[in-house]
């Protein structure tokens, strides 16, 4: 992937080769600034209160540029460029927002009460990057955006289940109440991280629901053009790829989180290539 690593910002297609040229300065940019914004939210020893502070400061920024104003110094490594594609592309800068209002939840929210509510968030913090994508290749029809929506919320998802152990070592739990409650589990177990049947059962159920929103969002490989077009193929099929090893390991990422390996690519690239027109099975596992 070039030009900046994307090691834990997973679900972000950054500039890679399949993007064009002429595109990658302004991927690079909105990437940037939701790294950065991600990153006060949840990196370092900073108290809730500070990282609130730092992203109304953040945001600050952000205004700044929509009305003409001059930026702080502080992010202007960040916030330069991102004015400049702002300006260039017209992107639509309430997404932009939308991300930093995520950000903002995630330093004052821990739980989450049901499917509906977490779908909430990931209208916020996921979301918005398919919706700018989409506009800086020119796809804004209704239908494109609720598939973009679809994949980007199940990403979302699927990162929350694959990142179980480390998210709960942090006493964050994104697993829906509703769903601990349907499976006879407490929210104390999941924190401290006990494996058991009926965790795994409840893992289980939520990964089959990112599943099914990321296979009802794949036809859109087929409306992105040229080669966004196949970079998207390999975002669904990493998702998807994820969510098989999540349930060969018997859903037990409660303890131990699934990545990614070398070699996943052929698997990958054989099935990115095989998906067809059609809408593909609801295993996901296309070949």
């Amino acid at each position: 992937m070039l030009p900046v690593s994307v090691d834990h910002y997973e679900n972000f297609p950054v500039a890679s080769w399949l993007c064009p040229a002429e595109l990658r300065p302004s991927v690079v940019a909105i990437y940037r600034f939701a790294r950065t914004a991600d990153d006060i939210a949840d990196e370092g020893n900073a108290s809730p209160a500070q990282r609130l502070a730092d992203l109304t400061a953040f945001r600050a920024d952000l205004t700044a540029i929509e009305s003409g104003n001059e930026i702080s110094t502080r992010w202007r490594s960040v916030f330069a460029p991102l004015s400049t594609v702002i300006a260039q592309r017209l992107l639509p800068v309430s997404l932009l927002h939308d991300l930093l209002s995520a950000f903002e939840q995630d330093v004052v929210k821990a739980r989450y009460h049901d499917r509906a509510e977490l779908l909430d968030y990931c209208r916020r913090s996921a979301n918005p990057v398919g919706r700018l994508l989409l506009h800086l290749y020119g796809v804004s029809d209704s239908a494109s955006l609720t598939q973009s929506d679809a994949i980007c919320s199940a990403l979302q998802l699927i990162n929350f289940w694959q990142d179980l152990s480390i998210d709960t070592s942090r006493g964050r739990l994104y697993l829906p109440q509703c769903d601990i409650e349907a499976h006879a589990v407490s929210s104390q177990q999941l924190v401290d991280r006990q494996d058991s049947p009926a965790a795994r059962a409840l893992i289980a159920d939520v990964t089959a629901w990112a599943r099914g929103l990321l296979m009802q969002g794949s036809p859109l490989v087929h409306r992105v053009p040229g080669r966004a077009g196949w970079e998207l193929r390999l975002v669904v099929q990493g998702g998807l790829r994820i969510v098989d090893k999540i349930e060969q390991m018997n859903h037990g990422t409660l303890t131990v989180r699934p990545r990614i390996e070398k070699l996943d690519a052929p698997v990958m690239l054989w099935r990115a290539a095989g998906m067809r027109r059609a809408h593909p099975t609801l295993t996901g596992k296309i070949a």
